[in-house]
């Protein structure tokens, strides 16, 4: 598995009657990742439910860099966009954390 330099952090609370189809389009074998996958120095993804919060999510994609991220958004635009647009339905809230180098 290549090494990863570069991650991105997200927050979602999703809805309380979506758990299931969120955690489906979030978690591994997801849509999001099958849509990862697509893109050179894509590392991986994990998905976390808060204990106290259910409904309380992080989700957290590895990359090679981040140019490869950057890359894989300017080519990929449209079925990331569209994907995005299709799990609106399944969360009330969701917020970048942020991007961080690896050290």
């Amino acid at each position: 598995m290549a090494k990863a330099h570069y991650m991105l952090a997200w927050e979602f609370l999703a809805a309380p009657d979506k758990l299931v189809e969120f955690k489906r389009a979030y978690g591994p074998e997801g849509g999001w990742v099958r849509l990862f996958r697509r893109a050179e120095g894509y590392v991986k993804s994990e998905l976390h439910q808060d204990s106290v919060n259910p409904q309380r999510f992080i989700t957290l994609d590895y990359w090679e860099s981040q140019a490869a991220s950057e890359g894989f958004r300017r080519r990929h635009l449209e079925d990331y966009e569209d994907l995005d647009v299709e799990c609106e339905q399944f969360t009330l809230k969701e917020r970048e954390i942020g991007r961080f180098n690896l050290v």
